[in-house]
């Protein structure tokens, strides 16, 4: 009798162990924590396969990225963070990145090197001064070229102005020249004979 209860017992204890873990899988693989997978590229150096590390430690191809993320390319590797929908973007070498994520997009703080959109809705970036600049697919942010990656970013229509400022130039240029010219005779309707209606 005394086995059939302790029998009884043990079988209640690992019954109530595999629900506990069941349910705690379950709400470890809930379906609204977005995550993003690192792919690594570069050069090998002496054999060896290129690595970046990610919150301090060596990862290479592969990895999945949390949002609040820290990632650091060396000087012989890059890497590519694709977060699905919410952007691809690529981390050129002597990039360091924190990188957060949502379901309204991706953010980082850059704090060396470049991070270019590769493809993206809503890239953000903030640069070591402060400014953050919204990234398009194929625009690049620089650590070191805050005014020049700005001025990309923000002008749209690139030279476009340019043409229309030497337009303007050229005119200004023009009515100067006829003002100042040594002929200042302007024979209008070419000498015909005006009649006075008086």
């Amino acid at each position: 009798m005394n086995s059939k209860v302790w029998f009884r017992k043990a079988l209640s204890m690992c019954l109530m162990v595999a629900v506990y873990a069941t349910y705690s899988m379950v709400v470890l693989a809930s379906p609204d924590k977005i995550v993003g997978e690192l792919t690594v590229a570069g050069k090998s150096v002496n054999g060896e396969i290129p690595v970046v590390t990610v919150n301090g430690e060596a990862v290479r191809s592969g990895r999945t990225i949390f949002s609040s993320s820290t990632i650091a390319t060396t000087e012989n590797s890059s890497a590519v963070v694709n977060v699905g929908k919410n952007g691809k973007i690529e981390l050129a070498p002597n990039t360091v990145v924190t990188l957060s994520f949502n379901d309204k997009g991706l953010s980082g703080d850059l704090s060396s090197g470049a991070v270019t959109a590769l493809s993206a809705d809503n890239v953000s970036v903030k640069l070591p001064n402060g400014e953050v600049l919204k990234l398009k697919a194929g625009e690049t942010a620089a650590a070191g070229q805050q005014t020049q990656t700005q001025t990309q970013t923000s002008s749209g229509g690139g030279a476009a102005w340019w043409v229309y400022a030497l337009i303007l130039g050229g005119a200004v240029a023009g009515v100067a020249l006829a003002a100042t010219s040594d002929s200042n005779d302007l024979e209008v309707g070419g000498g015909s004979i005006v009649v006075s209606p008086r």
